[in-house]
């Protein structure tokens, strides 16, 4: 990185553009900027969750995708990059086998919550998929690599699953979904 950030404030996005990686400036709110912000947002959870008492591996996990998620927002910053792996989807799938097979089958819809840590992770996995769904917009009007959605799509599945293991970690129950109740 050298000296690339080594002034921030530049006044350059006060006439309300920013700047891409590849040296071309967009309005703040392309579709391109949008899906780079919630990429940026789902970041951020995902270290607020590694900020938390969790278990090691999941640490790990988490850590290890908050860099795919920078490759992710490195790809989305310049047009026509497509860096992310199918690689980077496979470990992914492999921590969902992983961790799923340490829950219980569920039978019933669950809501977001538990204790407070799963809480915290079923936000962000509510964030992974508005970050998805800006992804596949931005698709819908230029090229972008072909991981970058699915990678998300996966992510948002681990991070629901992680939501039921933080819970089973804290000793707490998922929280059912009883239709019908307050009818």
């Amino acid at each position: 990185m050298g000296h690339r950030l080594s002034k921030i404030v530049t006044r350059t996005g006060d006439d309300g553009t920013t700047g891409l990686g590849d040296g071309s400036r967009v309005k703040k709110t392309d579709r391109r900027i949008e899906a780079i912000g919630a990429v940026d947002e789902l970041n951020s959870l995902i270290g607020m969750l590694i900020a938390r008492e969790i278990p090691d591996e999941i640490r790990t996990a988490l850590t290890e995708i908050q860099h795919d998620l920078f490759d992710l927002g490195g790809d989305l910053s310049i047009p026509g990059r497509g860096s992310m792996t199918d690689a980077q989807i496979g470990r992914l799938d492999t921590a969902l086998e992983k961790f799923n097979a340490r829950l219980s089958p569920l039978k019933e819809f669950i809501l977001p919550g538990g204790s407070e840590t799963a809480a915290i992770c079923h936000v962000t996995r509510s964030v992974c998929r508005r970050a998805e769904r800006d992804v596949w917009h931005l698709g819908e009007a230029e090229k972008i690599g072909a991981a970058a959605a699915k990678y998300l799509n996966r992510l948002s599945d681990l991070l629901f699953v992680l939501a039921r293991v933080l819970n089973v970690h804290a000793g707490r129950a998922d929280v059912l979904w009883q239709p019908g109740k307050n009818r």
